[in-house]
C-alpha cells in the first residue's frame, strides 16, 4: 500500500509543477462551450421576440374590434 501512495505523491508533484500552457485541443473545447451558450441565447433571445412580437399584432388586432382588447 505505501508504493501506491508514493505514486499518488510523485503524481501530485508534478501536476502542480507543470507549466505548459493550454493546448489547440483545449481551447478549441472552450471555444464550443462559450458557441454553444451563445446559440442557446440567441435561440431563446429569438423566441422572445417571437412571442412579444405576436401579443402586440394580436392586441393591435383587437384594438378595431367591438369588444374591449385584451392586453
Amino acid at each position: 500500500m505505501e508504493f501506491y501512495g508514493v505514486i499518488t505523491m510523485t503524481f501530485l508533484k508534478n501536476f502542480l509543477r507543470d507549466e505548459s500552457g493550454a493546448s489547440a485541443a483545449e481551447y478549441a473545447l472552450i471555444l464550443a462551450i462559450v458557441g454553444a451558450g451563445i446559440a442557446l441565447a440567441a435561440f431563446n433571445l429569438g423566441t422572445s421576440i417571437s412571442g412579444a412580437m405576436n401579443s402586440a399584432a394580436s392586441c393591435i388586432d383587437s384594438a378595431g374590434s367591438t369588444t374591449a382588447p385584451t392586453c
